[in-house]
């Protein structure tokens, strides 16, 4: 067993434009104030990376390591969540993924895939750089919108689909093994990787390619009904990221797991500051540090109610408290006999 990293925080919901959250260095101060240990950096937002740069050059890289190192704190993980979004994209969602592409590739869906698969392996060759071994992103969609069988589907549509999101994935799974680095998907609604049977089609569709690994979000499996710990139990092997974040699903006689088109204040599902969902976090921390899992716990905030601060400052405490630290030595040594053949013998009535 393996005590798990943290707490760490991810960055993306944090950054702006007023200080300390406008530079990787004011808001990397302010996340070890609250007790913070790790930063897991978005990739996209260039006030805390320049991606190519950091796969370029290893200088730089060495150089934003070093001025997180100085604040006190480890580099987790980078993201592509939004680039590896626009891996694959259907046309019907084009103009409202559009914004995630810089404007020299918008409105042209065959120059953003390009430009997003680019990205991603320059992230692969910046993890490498940074000394990192995981991998945050998104896996895209082309089937999102046939997740509810009607019309019905035409035999062979999933198939297609998941063999031609294989075919987009596979050249950037090559580079990041080239690079000895995890390319974990979060499992989330809206990618063609929403739970754990997509992602076993999506892996047997890549030739079960020893980098599609996981990154686990039971917030994600609260808003699905999705049992997340059982999840843990099928696919543990695979989980090399984790994201700790809370959720509640409170259906009603007038709405459940589609929201009927409300705001996220007023949906039956909903995230939650760290502590006031319906997550089972200490089952959640038991059962990874049971199974060895190595990687970081990281804070990802996204709430409705509580203001982000208040939810980053108790976040911190939080992950603390249920980070297990695991035991070198059987609690029941004290009773033990030690090892004896004949005594184990005789006690099997063999001798």
């Amino acid at each position: 067993m393996t005590t798990i990293k943290g707490p760490a925080i991810f960055l993306a919901q944090f950054m702006g434009d007023v200080a300390p959250f406008n530079d990787l260095k004011s808001i990397c101060q302010w996340a070890k104030s609250l007790g913070f240990v790790g930063v897991q950096i978005p990739s996209w937002d260039s006030r805390c990376i320049d991606l190519q740069k950091a796969a370029e050059s290893k200088t730089y890289a060495d150089e934003i390591k070093g001025l997180v190192n100085e604040c006190g704190l480890e580099i987790t993980e980078l993201s592509t969540h939004l680039q590896g979004q626009l891996v694959a994209v259907h046309p019907a969602y084009d103009a409202m993924f559009d914004g995630f592409a810089p404007e020299s590739v918008r409105g042209n869906s065959k120059a953003r895939t390009e430009w997003a698969i680019q990205q991603l392996k320059y992230a692969a060759k910046a993890s490498a750089n940074l000394g990192l071994n995981a991998h945050a992103t998104f896996s895209g969609a082309l089937l999102w919108h046939t997740v509810y069988p009607w019309p019905q589907r035409p035999a062979g549509l999933v198939e297609t689909g998941f063999k031609e999101l294989a075919n987009r994935w596979l050249p950037i799974l090559n580079e990041f093994d080239a690079h000895g680095v995890d390319l974990c998907y979060e499992i989330h609604p809206g990618e063609d990787l929403h739970d754990g049977v997509s992602y076993e089609m999506f892996l047997e569709a890549t030739g079960n390619h020893q980098r599609a690994c996981l990154l686990y979000d039971p917030s994600h499996f609260v808003l699905q009904c999705l049992d997340y710990l059982s999840y843990i139990d099928h696919y543990h092997d695979h989980i090399k990221m984790f994201h700790v974040k809370d959720a509640e699903f409170n259906p009603t006689g007038k709405q459940g797991v589609y929201g009927g088109y409300q705001s996220w204040i007023n949906r039956a599902g909903r995230f939650r500051s760290l502590g006031d969902g319906q997550v089972d976090f200490k089952s959640i921390f038991s059962k990874l540090a049971a199974y060895d899992y190595k990687g970081w716990a990281v804070m990802e905030w996204e709430c409705a109610i509580k203001h982000p601060e208040d939810g980053a400052r108790e976040g911190a405490i939080f992950i603390q408290d249920q980070i297990i630290r695991v035991t070198d030595k059987a609690f029941d040594d004290f009773a033990g006999t030690g090892a004896n053949e004949q005594l184990n013998r005789s006690i099997l009535g063999l001798s």
